[in-house]
């Protein structure tokens, strides 16, 4: 399956709840730093204040040329205009969310285990998934066990091309090898927050993926 042109980015951005700063300057200081995709990931927000934080996150986007999804609803995606939406496992079904989207937003789901991929590629709805969790991440709750490198690559090898951006804990040090097993890119959060310094995290993660050295031996990749 040819990779989507409007999903070139290999760097996804979430945004994150908990940091002093609003989502929409998050995404406006990632999108300043050259991010070009943007997810709007709150856990406790109510809805009222999702749907201000999505509007204004949208318009950031917007400013910058860059994607924008939210995570979890699609009747926010939907009002606040965004490109599109990512759904968890447990969350609304693929198929309806498709139906509601139309052909042309974008729709991604969450995988962490074979069976969840297997039913993403027969859905034949997706655009792309977020496969994890690589390993333990602070950031999501409850958590899937961690699948490891082995199990990334097991997994992508299930997704039969379907484009795949990788989750849960992923340091840019892992990606040259994640690269080299197939997937898209990378979904990350925690590791562009990290002592403030967004803008050098978010061009740190973007170098890695895109440098030409040599990914790190490693006898599942040879």
């Amino acid at each position: 399956m040819p990779l989507d042109p409007k999903l070139h980015f290999p760097v996804m951005c979430l945004t994150q709840d908990g940091l002093g700063i609003p989502h929409a300057l998050q995404a406006e200081r990632l999108c300043a730093a050259g991010a070009r995709w943007i997810q709007l990931r709150t856990k406790t927000f109510l809805p009222a204040e999702w749907h201000a934080s999505a509007v204004a996150t949208a318009e950031a986007c917007r400013r910058h040329g860059s994607l924008f999804i939210v995570n979890d609803s699609v009747d926010l995606a939907l009002a606040s205009g965004a490109d599109g939406v990512h759904l968890g496992r447990l969350d609304s079904g693929w198929t309806e969310a498709r139906r509601r989207l139309g052909p042309d937003l974008i729709l991604g789901g969450t995988v962490n285990d074979a069976g969840d991929a297997c039913r993403a590629v027969e859905s034949g709805c997706l655009d792309y998934v977020g496969v994890g969790p690589l390993r333990f991440t602070p950031t999501k709750t409850p958590l899937a066990p961690a699948l490891g490198f082995e199990g990334i690559l097991r997994l992508l090898n299930t997704l039969r091309g379907l484009p795949a951006w990788v989750i849960g804990g992923v340091v840019p040090l892992d990606l040259p090898k994640l690269r080299r097993g197939g997937a898209a890119g990378v979904a990350v959060s925690s590791s562009l927050y990290r002592d403030g310094r967004i803008e050098d995290n978010f061009r740190a993660l973007l170098e890695a993926w895109t440098a030409h050295a040599e990914a790190l031996w490693d006898p599942l990749l040879r």
